[in-house]
């Protein structure tokens, strides 16, 4: 229930969705007074969620950006997150924008900083496909010269509590004590983190995907921008999910 009511929520916060819904209030009303109350109110939402400047700000306050690991320091594990590969509709899959994921976790099994790497991920869609992320993930490690015996995958969670819940499964059963590397993308990293602590799970953040390191300001970010309402989305997103599962869940 719980995890539909979240794909639900998340199609209601869809920006372009409320914008697109003021302008055909906009276009239809009768009223003078309220045609340009709504046409206002589409404008003004579309430009401040469309505004660069605003969103970088949102990612520099919310985004986890340093890890807290010791230097030096040897895991048992790092937990790899899923949501970095998609179905390619041909029973397979591909990377896609969060593949840093991918990239950091074969980075700290080759350095040695993790011992094993446990991969999380199965098919977050509401009606699935065959896909399941930790399958197809655990042959790119094998094509990566991952030995087969460092990898821990389980393919059923459709969302993060469930990589938490799952995931604590399967260190239990492999008997891998704890601290462990949570690795997930910088703006995921805050809710994540609490998830996993939630459930008892004893894991330092290795942030990566990172939208960016440092905070800057030029002209273009006053200028609508496209790609600053898919960045929007994300951390509404993220907001939602982390006040309804702290509170709620």
């Amino acid at each position: 229930m719980f995890f539909i009511f979240s794909k639900v929520l998340s199609f209601l916060m869809n920006l372009l969705l409320w914008v697109f819904a003021f302008l055909l209030i906009a276009l239809f009303s009768k009223n003078v007074k309220r045609k340009r109350k709504f046409l206002l109110t589409s404008i003004i939402v579309l430009y401040i969620f469309s505004n660069s400047l605003l969103l970088n700000l949102v990612s520099w306050c919310w985004d986890i950006r340093e890890t807290t690991m010791p230097a030096g320091k040897k895991y048992t594990c790092a937990i790899v997150l899923g949501g970095f590969s998609s179905d390619d509709g041909n029973g397979g899959g591909f990377f896609n924008s969060a593949a840093d994921r991918f990239i950091q976790g074969v980075r700290l099994q080759k350095t040695g900083q993790a011992r094993y790497l446990l991969v999380s991920g199965g098919n977050g869609l509401l009606m699935p496909s065959g896909f399941r992320e930790a399958d197809w993930v655990r042959e790119q490690y094998r094509e990566m010269q991952v030995p087969d015996s460092c990898v821990l995958s389980e393919s059923k969670s459709r969302n993060t509590i469930e990589n938490a819940a799952f995931s604590k499964e399967l260190l239990k059963q492999h008997k891998l004590k704890g601290p462990y590397l949570l690795v997930t993308s910088a703006f995921h990293m805050r809710r994540s983190l609490m998830i996993f602590k939630k459930q008892g799970i004893d894991v330092v953040a290795y942030p990566c995907n990172f939208t960016s390191r440092r905070f800057a300001v030029s002209f273009d970010d006053f200028l609508p921008n496209a790609g600053a309402l898919a960045g929007w989305s994300t951390y509404i997103k993220e907001a939602i999910g982390y006040v309804v599962t702290r509170y709620f869940k």
